[in-house]
């Protein structure tokens, strides 16, 4: 059975390990290289087990660790040709792979898709582990286009993003240029935006949600969740019976991981 372990999520670290107990391949890493570390450990798994990391792109919650972990661990990083050099010396002396289409690591089919965000070359994944299970990760996207929309549909468990609530924002203290940059289609996608696209998924076979880099400023994890279970229950899903809903949080304390 294939695991995901979300490690870090939001504004201050963002990092998943999807595979098996005893290899799989992390989705960015953007806290210390100690701190990815206690993350593993809490999950109960060695950080050897990680034979590649994949970056979404090169924002500094997602590659703080990368270039400590991966020379310390001798990992390759895989990224986009924009985000390597959007990246730059933060990756010196690292192995570094071009993403283009997809590849095999970890025993797992890896592919890259690109996500509109406000950086050189943003993608999601999607992902076919070592047992057959498919898995998706979509966050920091402004809005859901008809490419993120054919990489998710018919994954088995799906990482979305589901930063802010837009009236939050508006009404917030954040400078204007800054709540443009959040609210436009190339900021981050907002709950209502996120929960209206959930049923289309659940229909299309995915059964777990875990929603993603929810703002500390414009939002909270029950108004995340709220949101999205309102548009699953109108949509006539039942919680428990057709999907299962979780919100990372931004430090996985207990080591949860969710097994697909």
């Amino acid at each position: 059975m294939a695991r995901l372990c979300p490690l870090f999520s939001g504004s201050t670290g963002n990092s998943y390990y999807i595979g098996s107990r005893t290899a799989g391949v992390l989705l960015d890493a953007g806290r210390s290289a100690r701190q990815m570390e206690g993350a593993l450990r809490r999950c109960r798994l060695d950080p050897l087990a990680v034979q590649g990391i994949f970056v979404t792109h090169e924002h500094r919650d997602h590659i703080a660790g990368v270039r400590v972990f991966a020379k310390k661990y001798g990992i390759p990083v895989f990224a986009s040709a924009g985000t390597l050099t959007g990246c730059g010396a933060d990756l010196e002396q690292v192995e570094c792979r071009v993403l283009g289409e997809a590849v095999e690591v970890a025993g797992m089919q890896v592919t890259p898709f690109p996500t509109p965000h406000d950086c050189r070359e943003s993608v999601g994944f999607r992902i076919r582990t070592a047992d057959g299970r498919e898995f998706a990760l979509a966050t920091d996207l402004g809005r859901v286009t008809d490419c993120v929309r054919e990489h998710l549909l018919g994954a088995e468990c799906v990482v979305l993003e589901s930063n802010h609530d837009r009236e939050m924002v508006l009404q917030g203290p954040y400078p204007t240029y800054l709540k443009h940059r959040i609210l436009s289609g190339r900021g981050h996608l907002s709950n209502g935006d996120c929960a209206q696209f959930l049923p289309e998924l659940a229909r299309s076979g995915t059964r777990r949600f875990l929603l993603a880099h929810v703002s500390r400023e414009n939002n909270t994890p029950a108004l995340a969740r709220e949101t999205a279970l309102d548009a699953l229950t109108e949509a006539g899903l039942e919680e428990g019976v057709d999907f299962w809903l979780g919100v990372a949080g931004p430090e996985n304390q207990d080591g949860t991981s969710i097994l697909f």
